[in-house]
């Protein structure tokens, strides 16, 4: 049996010194575990915005080796909105949710010509800049400027929904505005950018989402999710988003220069699903029916003589591919065109080594089909003349 709930406020429920003890509690352990990563312990707010754009949807060892790549090419908010969008995307490239990082840059830009190149620092001037909302503008606000500003992130949601057993879905309506409020009383206000990064390591370590370590945490005492006996009842478990099918056909165009590799690119237009990435040539629809080799053609309009069209037809796997909101499958095909002459390519055409393909910016999807072509390998190598071997 649960506790009565008690709703933080104070007028009713938990009084001061409560919240205090919450603080103390957290901050204690946060100082005794807290990771040793490279944007903790830097007075730059460029480099703690960077970090909290990487780390949204993607784990913190994933985000690592990108960040220090990153700040290492980019390492003012200057070198970044002067960089080409291209070089930015392709450093990018491999972490996924690409639009934060066309956000970033133009991001960069706004700061540099219209805040003189420092970023605001209230959480009402950063949530001008495009790709910060709530969470980004509250935690750059509180971790590089010392502002009294909460954060509620996925971690954040599940602390303070445990802590207060509240049953109601933490990322919508009442349940969103009752966590984001709890969030707000609790910062501390003399340390809110560590109070805000404890709650966020706690989440992350701790009262994690299947196996919460209860023993290990400094809130066991006051939480009410502890106290029901069963933690990982709160928050309640959302909705799974329906990811609607889609369909599609790629083809992987290679030919051997020196005994090399090279990959057909075209880079995908500005808008849209995978915006502006480069990928094997692909057409895909929505539906679970599968586009033809006639759509496949399609984008080599004005490309390439019309009598090799038949080549396209050499089929050699099938990749599934999950997007936030698509479930993608799609149909692989090959195409050697190094006997071939090919005419000169438009602006989103470019011949990439095998030894480049991994610099290019380019989806996940592009590393599967990749990996699927190299596996390959052996059977085609036994296509391929002599003469072209070695």
């Amino acid at each position: 049996m649960c506790p009565t709930k008690q709703k933080m406020s104070n007028k009713t429920g938990q009084d001061e010194g409560e919240e205090q003890g919450f603080r103390r509690r957290l901050l204690s352990w946060f100082d005794e575990n807290r990771r040793d990563l490279p944007w903790r312990y830097v007075d730059d707010p460029y480099a703690v915005w960077v970090s909290e754009i990487m780390l949204q949807q993607t784990r913190v060892t994933t985000v690592l080796d990108y960040y220090e790549r990153w700040m290492k090419r980019f390492p003012t908010v200057e070198d970044l909105a002067e960089a080409d969008l291209e070089e930015v995307l392709e450093l990018w490239s491999g972490l996924g949710y690409y639009r934060r990082a066309r956000h970033l840059h133009r991001a960069a830009t706004t700061v540099v010509d219209e805040f003189d190149g420092e970023l605001p620092q209230s959480v009402k001037g950063l949530k001008k800049l495009t790709g910060i909302g709530d969470y980004t503008a509250g935690a750059i606000a509180s971790i590089a400027f010392g502002q009294v500003e909460p954060l509620v992130d996925g971690n954040v949601m599940r602390v303070i929904a445990r802590y207060y057993a509240q049953d109601e879905d933490p990322k919508r309506g009442a349940g969103k505005r009752f966590v984001w409020d709890q969030a707000g009383k609790l910062v501390d206000p003399g340390r809110p950018g560590d109070f805000n990064q404890g709650l966020m390591e706690l989440g992350s370590l701790v009262c994690t989402a299947k196996s919460p370590k209860c023993s290990e945490c400094p809130l066991r005492r006051g939480c009410q999710g502890f106290a029901c006996g069963d933690p990982t009842r709160f928050p309640p478990t959302a909705t799974p988003t329906r990811q609607g099918p889609m369909r599609g056909r790629v083809c992987v165009i290679y030919r051997f220069s020196g005994g090399e590799a090279e990959f057909l690119l075209r880079r995908r237009p500005a808008e849209g699903l995978l915006a502006g990435l480069w990928e094997f040539p692909t057409v895909e629809v929505d539906g679970k029916s599968w586009p033809t080799l006639k759509d496949l053609r399609g984008w080599l309009s004005g490309e390439a003589e019309t009598d090799q069209d038949r080549d396209l037809s050499k089929e050699f796997g099938e990749i599934e591919h999950v997007f936030s909101h698509r479930r993608l499958r799609v149909k692989v095909h090959q195409w050697d065109v190094s006997a071939l002459h090919w005419p000169t390519l438009g602006k989103r055409w470019r011949w990439v080594s095998e030894a480049e393909l991994s610099g290019v910016a380019s989806s996940a999807l592009m590393g599967k089909v990749k990996r699927l072509w190299t596996e390959q390998s052996e059977d085609r190598q036994q296509e391929i003349p002599v003469s072209q071997n070695g």
